[in-house]
């Protein structure tokens, strides 16, 4: 048995890279298959050893333990990886991806400037799926596919369908976590080169047998999960709901009761209408609206984004949920009996088509997709509370669908358009066709060593020690649903949808995503960031979250390089220097990217502001004006493709323009040419392939062209082939 001890504990030194002893592919094999013998083996003695000596001779071994599969743990584990960390990634479903693998292909861009990094690798990498550039719209299998691409690299392992239960502390420092297997039923499993299975040294990817729970370690921890379990187990100070206005000097924080998202005045909340002894109708809260700007525990609406598909050979018809109860749609029958003229399907979804046929539906008006108020207990809720809060969105909308979709009350053009899609046959095949996912917009935030606040999104203060950069809309769905009375008429209104334009693209400080060091000092903390419930609405878009996440496995990876004893003493100099010098961390040559600014203020063309520019601003000029000149010095030789950043046809735009590069080619083109996809006006328009030697001055020329409106230069982009 000793020896057969022995051949196991070599098995595990075998799956952490570093740790195996140089071996010939046949000498690896032997060992495997004698590995093999010795588990059957050792399984006639198991029970002889104690849980302790069982667990520390099988648990994993690793640099980095990354919590949460999302796409922020997917870079944050592969940026690790790629600085040389054992990285284990834990994620407590089957399915890695998060969000952006769970519906979610509309992306929120925001601003493409501020998506860099790995976070715009994986972008480019959607674009080649599709034969593009980049893709900002995809379907939920294809980044399925290529996050999980990330994750076969020699230094990750991943373990799925297991959560976080406990985390143990020796001071500030988290020592070990436990985690508990997801699903009573369904066994988690371990994937990927080198990966560890706790009762079956066997090949990646088999399950894990007996083990319930297991106890692992790493010197440091990053967690990437949307709830922020792991701060939380390790003590780490958080926040849930929304700070009064006044705590950080904001005036977009707190209750706010607006006109977005939002039932017209005189829909009747009672069962009854007129009658208020004859109760609330399901879905409206009972309490009563507090004073504007005041703090409360509530978070934001939860939903699914709903991939469904129109195709007759991939579709499956929705059929009606078991449970389903109309009385749940009520108030939605009475708001569409409001308002006769909706009767198209974005007038109740944000309806997005993606490629593939498919669909990314989210959230729209006063009754959509958004379960409002329901979610309120899930931040704290155990695992069981939550899966029945996850249970019960999933209910709600499969409900709303069959409700839209065969209802009378519903108009009929509308329930015939519904009806025309299903669940698609090609996704989420392992969970029924449907998004294990829920969109969880918002749970703890920590309160860090920095907390971002509404004066980040509005450009009136900037940290120095950015790592990252945002610019989405502050943004918070709806919190609760009333009845008020107004004008001396009970009404139903929804309250805490916020839509409001910060400034432009602004940094997100590396204190944002540490702990107060006097709580936990091995920790980062890229998903549940310290922000204001507020500036959280602006960060919290998956590319930042994915920017995010690939600065703290960089930080992870610094600290632990430089045998620092605090992820606070990381300077976030070191961060930015792989980020701005090699951003995809595999030796490929940046982009040279010429935006306007570049030129400085003495261009005789205007700059402001344009929404979908590439960064803050982009330049305009009318004929007669002198061209502006873009250009560069090419700092290594090789063949390029020029890109210009264009923008699509607008009233006050001049639709022509002629750009002159110094290689000799020059173009004019009209802006309907521009190919826009996704939640942006603008996009990379590819020009020419030029070749250019170390040294060479490249230029583009902008030349303000006849006709009405504005010539626009806005950026330059070079990328080597």
């Amino acid at each position: 048995m000793k020896n057969s001890f022995a051949i196991l504990l070599a098995c595990a030194l075998l799956a952490v890279p570093g740790c195996a002893p140089k071996q010939s592919r046949e000498e690896r094999q032997g060992l495997t298959e004698r590995c093999d013998r010795a588990g059957r083996q050792e399984r006639a003695w198991k029970q002889s050893l104690t849980e302790r000596q069982w667990r520390s001779s099988r648990g994993p071994k690793c640099n980095l333990i990354v919590y949460g599969g999302t796409a922020a743990g997917v870079m944050a584990a592969y940026s690790a990886a790629q600085e040389g960390l054992d990285v284990l990634v834990v994620e407590p479903s089957p399915r890695i991806g998060g969000l952006t693998a769970g519906g979610l292909g509309q992306t929120d861009i925001g601003n493409k400037q501020v998506v860099k990094g790995l976070a715009l690798q994986f972008y480019r990498r959607l674009g080649a799926h599709y034969g593009n550039l980049e893709n900002w719209i995809f379907e939920p299998s294809a980044a399925k596919e290529v996050l999980e691409d990330y994750l076969r690299h020699p230094r990750i392992k991943t373990l799925k369908g297991y959560h976080i239960v406990q985390a143990q502390k020796e001071g500030t420092t988290i020592v070990s976590i436990k985690v508990a297997r997801s699903e009573s039923g369904t066994p988690g499993s371990t994937e990927g080169t080198g990966s560890i299975h706790p009762d079956n040294q066997g090949t990646p990817g088999t399950r894990v047998g007996s083990a319930d729970t297991l106890t692992i370690s790493a010197p440091w921890m990053i967690d990437c999960s949307y709830e922020g379990d792991l701060m939380a187990a390790a003590g780490v100070e958080y926040r849930v709901g929304r700070e009064a206005n006044g705590e950080y000097g904001e005036t977009w924080n707190g209750v706010q009761m607006l006109e977005r998202h939002q039932f017209p005045d005189g829909i009747d909340p009672f069962v009854e209408p007129g009658r208020p002894e004859s109760g609330l109708l399901w879905g409206i809260s009972d309490g009563e609206l507090a004073e504007k700007g005041s703090a409360d525990s509530m978070v934001q609406a939860y939903n699914y984004r709903i991939c469904l598909t129109d195709s007759l050979e991939n579709r499956i018809p929705i059929e009606r949920p078991e449970g389903y109860d109309p009385a749940r749609y009520e108030l939605l029958a009475r708001l569409i009996a409001a308002q006769p003229d909706k009767t198209g399907l974005n007038d109740y979804f944000i309806w997005s088509r993606m490629p593939g046929r498919k669909t990314d539906v989210n959230n729209r008006g006063g009754f959509s997709t958004d379960m409002i108020g329901m979610n309120h207990a899930y931040p704290e809720a155990s695992w069981e509370e939550r899966q029945a809060i996850i249970r019960a969105h999933k209910d709600y909308t499969l409900g709303l669908l069959w409700f839209m979709a065969n209802d009378p009350r519903v108009p009929e053009a509308l329930r015939a358009e519904i009806s025309r899609w299903g669940l698609p046959k090609d996704e989420y095949t392992e969970t029924g066709h449907w998004s294990p996912q829920l969109y969880v917009r918002e749970c703890r935030r920590m309160v860090g060593e920095y907390v971002a606040t509404q004066d980040d999104c509005e450009n009136r203060r900037a940290p120095e020690d950015g790592i990252a950069m945002a610019a989405y809309t502050m943004d918070s769905h709806n919190c609760q649903r009333l009845a008020i009375r107004k004008n001396g008429r009970w009404m139903v209104k929804n309250e805490g949808n916020v839509e409001v334009d910060g400034g432009l693209p602004y940094p997100i400080s590396y204190r944002s995503i540490t702990p107060k060091r006097e709580q936990c000092t091995n920790l980062l903390v890229p998903v549940c960031c310290s922000a204001s419930h507020i500036a959280y609405g602006s960060i919290r878009m998956e590319p930042v979250f994915m920017c995010m996440g690939q600065a703290a496995g960089l930080a992870a990876a610094i600290a632990h390089k430089h045998h620092l004893e605090r992820v606070q003493d990381v300077d976030w100099r070191d961060i930015n220097k792989v980020l701005e010098t090699d951003p995809f961390q595999d030796g490929t040559q940046p982009d040279i990217v010429i935006d306007d600014p570049q030129l400085g203020e003495d261009t005789g063309w205007n700059r402001w502001g344009l929404y979908g520019s590439y960064g803050r601003s982009c330049l305009f000029a009318k004929e007669g004006t002198a061209p502006a000149v873009f250009s560069t010095t090419v700092k290594a030789s090789g063949t390029y493709m020029v890109y210009s950043y264009q923008h699509q046809p607008q009233w006050n735009i001049n639709p022509t323009t002629e750009i002159a590069l110094s290689t000799g080619q020059t173009f004019r083109f009209d802006a309907s040419q521009v190919r826009i996809a996704g939640q942006t006006t603008s996009a990379w328009h590819p020009l020419c392939q030029v070749r250019l030697k170390k040294g060479e001055t490249f230029s583009a020329t902008f030349i303000p062209t006849e006709g009405e409106g504005w010539t626009v230069a806005d950026a330059v982009m070079l990328v080597r082939k």
